[in-house]
């Protein structure tokens, strides 16, 4: 019964370097790979040498992991999760300089969706305890989106979903939700102060895959609130590595 979760965690781990060293076309050090992962590097090394050792990476002359050939003659993955491996380490990189849950979405089919959230013990997510397809207008990542859609689109979207008051600070008609997104001191970040979750706010900047539309955001208590000047200068550059590593051909 207690080999069960270990085997289970290795496993995990082991996906978690392979999604790391995907995103490095040239190779990446174990200690890169190890700090990419949050791993220990005792535990990277080993797991390196068993996913070497099987096929599934390649280790270079320079000490570089790239992806093996075992690994590519695998059924090829979706688009979407192939590029969300090359945006990974990205969020990683943000959740870790921000000491924040970073989280990514896409405005797809009519509607925003969550693709990826990375977090930690020390940086845990905000409960989504109402769906992202009832809660766009509460959210700084679903304002986002909505604050880059045209007239036409953002009129269609809130058509379709009611503006339910999450919390006593929800803003729940449409012309005050927009006058909000387009006078957005921020900008181009909007934030959620509270408007989702009582004790939480977040703040969010756009983001594309192609021409897929998406947000980039971080979540942090209402006592950091102080930090959202200096929050949004991060997020900027951040979102812009995260375009380009959408939007690069696979």
């Amino acid at each position: 019964m207690g080999a069960g979760p270990t085997l289970i965690t290795s496993v995990q781990r082991a996906f978690r370097l392979l999604e790391a060293a995907s995103a490095h076309q040239n190779g990446a050090p174990a200690k890169q790979l190890a700090r990419e992962t949050g791993l220990p590097l005792a535990t990277a090394y080993h797991l390196l040498r068993t996913l070497v050792h099987d096929g599934y990476l390649r280790k270079l002359d320079d000490g570089g992991f790239v992806l093996g050939d075992r690994f590519r003659a695998l059924p090829t993955a979706s688009r979407e999760q192939a590029l969300l491996s090359r945006v990974r380490p990205a969020l990683a990189a943000l959740r870790d300089e921000l000491s924040t849950a970073a989280y990514l979405t896409f405005y797809e089919d009519g509607e925003i969706r969550v693709a990826e959230i990375v977090d930690s013990p020390r940086t845990p997510r905000a409960e989504l305890w109402v769906g992202f397809e009832d809660a766009g207008h509460a959210t700084a990542l679903g304002k986002s989106v909505l604050r880059e859609l045209d007239d036409e689109a953002r009129k269609e979207y809130l058509s379709r979903h009611p503006l339910n008051d999450l919390t006593p600070r929800t803003i729940t008609t449409a012309p005050e939700l927009i006058r909000r997104l387009e006078s957005s001191t921020l900008a181009p970040a909007v934030t959620d102060l509270e408007e989702y979750s009582l004790g939480t706010v977040c703040v969010a900047v756009p983001v594309y895959s192609g021409n897929t539309l998406g947000s980039l955001g971080v979540s942090m208590r209402k006592d950091r609130l102080h930090r959202l000047d200096e929050v949004r200068e991060r997020l900027l550059p951040a979102a812009g590595r995260v375009t380009r590593g959408l939007s690069l051909t696979i």
